[in-house]
């Protein structure tokens, strides 16, 4: 496969097959037409999806073969559409779910897009200072034999590191970045480092109000198809990425299934905040769950903007404050020196 099947490929892929069927073209002939317009990435799926079809296979065990690119949620609803004989009106559904939630982690993304700017471009001028500018700049301090204050000779010291030891300063960076990535994979550390992100000012409320979309979004949306509310929580808890929240909706799809209701399940958790319980009885009584999750999931969406806003605004004077230190002792570093030479003549 050239390349890594993206997200915005599945969505596209997706909303394409969804125009195409509600249109009365043939599965196998929206695909063959798929597969042609497909990007690189996705042809060898869409072939080889393609080919099951035409093989006597149906199109949700075709997807499942490729758990990599159609998730277990994806999979789950394309079979109910498929059983039900609404699969026009399920992939319709999942694009316009796909979409928004697609809309969503961009607005996310594009917000952290200038903080990221302005620390690439920090570290950029600290590199060039330190690499190129300031090792000249103390060679004529130590030639004319200035006593080095204390900032100098750390920023020297520093420099020469990197400059004449470059290569270690990368075997340390690569092997703590791995180490890190290797002790945040381990299962048994996951509850604690996931509490740990919860508790973040700013950051913690985004991220739970992230989880609290997707978990209300997909929900919904499964529910909408006619999928069992129990079946439902099971699909929908190994697409939370939070271990948290996979084992408060394992433990509420087990006492669902023993006939106690959603609202009550989620009210004793302690994880969820209060409207979404007293919603989900409404629409528990109401009969409309699937109607009352997506309301539900535009407010959590509302609130991620503002945490958003939130973490940017918090941010910004943050990156100022940290710049400015940064700043401030490159210039004492270089400029007391400047002072010390004066003084000798």
């Amino acid at each position: 496969m050239l390349g890594r099947v993206s997200s915005n490929d599945v969505v596209n892929f997706t909303r394409q097959l969804a125009t195409m069927i509600t249109a009365g073209l043939p599965l196998t002939d929206a695909l063959s037409i798929l597969e042609i317009q497909s990007r690189p990435a996705l042809v060898k799926v869409v072939g080889e999806v393609s080919r099951e079809i035409e093989g006597g296979g149906n199109l949700a065990d075709a997807l499942g073969k490729h758990p990599q690119v159609f998730d277990k949620v994806y999979v789950s609803l394309i079979k109910a559409g498929e059983s039900a004989g609404v699969l026009d009106r399920v992939l319709s559904r999942l694009a316009d779910n796909l979409e928004k939630q697609r809309d969503f982690n961009n607005k996310v993304k594009g917000a952290m897009v200038y903080p990221i700017i302005i620390v690439i471009g920090m570290g950029i001028v600290g590199a060039i200072m330190i690499i190129f500018v300031l090792p000249k700049m103390l060679a004529v301090y130590q030639d004319f034999q200035a006593e080095l204050p204390a900032p100098t000779k750390i920023l020297l010291g520093f420099s020469n590191f990197i400059t004449n030891f470059w290569y270690l300063a990368l075997i340390i960076a690569v092997a703590l970045i791995g180490g890190l990535t290797f002790v945040m994979r381990k299962p048994e550390l996951r509850p604690y480092l996931d509490q740990f992100y919860f508790r973040l000012p700013v950051i913690g409320t985004l991220k739970k109000n992230i989880i609290l979309t997707e978990f209300t979004r997909t929900l919904s949306l499964l529910i909408s198809t006619g999928i069992l509310i129990v079946e439902a929580l099971n699909i929908v808890e190994h697409s939370m990425g939070n271990s948290i929240y996979e084992k408060t909706i394992k433990e509420a799809a087990v006492e669902v299934e023993k006939g106690i209701p959603l609202a009550d399940t989620l009210a004793r958790s302690g994880v969820f905040p209060p409207i979404l319980p007293q919603m989900v009885s409404v629409g528990e009584e109401t009969g409309k769950l699937d109607e009352v999750l997506s309301r539900v999931s535009s407010y959590f969406e509302q609130e991620a903007d503002v945490a958003v806003k939130g973490l940017t605004t918090a941010l910004e004077p943050l990156i100022m404050i940290v710049l400015g230190v940064g700043v401030g002792f490159l210039i004492i570093a270089v400029i007391m020196p400047i002072y010390n030479l004066t003084s000798k003549f």
